[in-house]
């Protein structure tokens, strides 16, 4: 069940059914949100996580995971503490954050991977 950590629609929440298709095969950087919903601190990040994809909508897709509803990508991606973002890129991780910070970390970390696909 997801109750307050849902988004107005930008942020698009996936089960492990989807994560393929949806992050290993995207055509675009993809930003994953692992998060649970007795999480404190995701709940704190949600919004600069739904601001961000806003912004960067077209460029970067986002996307939310509950570690709990879906265990079997947690433990694929070793998710030991959350919220954990990771970006993925061509099917790979390419970079991740573990922890809640200023929207303007994820964004300098979301730049940087803009930075390498030009």
């Amino acid at each position: 069940m997801m109750s307050k950590q849902k988004t107005d629609g930008k942020v698009i929440h996936l089960n492990n059914g989807e994560f393929e298709t949806k992050v290993l095969k995207s055509d675009v950087p993809v930003l994953v949100d692992f998060y649970a919903d007795w999480c404190g601190p995701c709940h704190a990040i949600a919004p600069a996580i739904e601001a961000l994809s806003n912004e960067f909508e077209g460029k970067v897709k986002f996307v939310q995971v509950d570690v709990d509803a879906n265990q079997e990508i947690a433990s694929r991606y070793e998710i030991m503490s959350i919220p954990t973002i990771m970006l993925f890129e061509n099917g790979r991780v390419e970079d991740s954050i573990v922890g809640a910070y200023p929207a303007s970390v994820y964004k300098q970390h979301i730049e940087r991977a803009l930075g390498r696909r030009s």
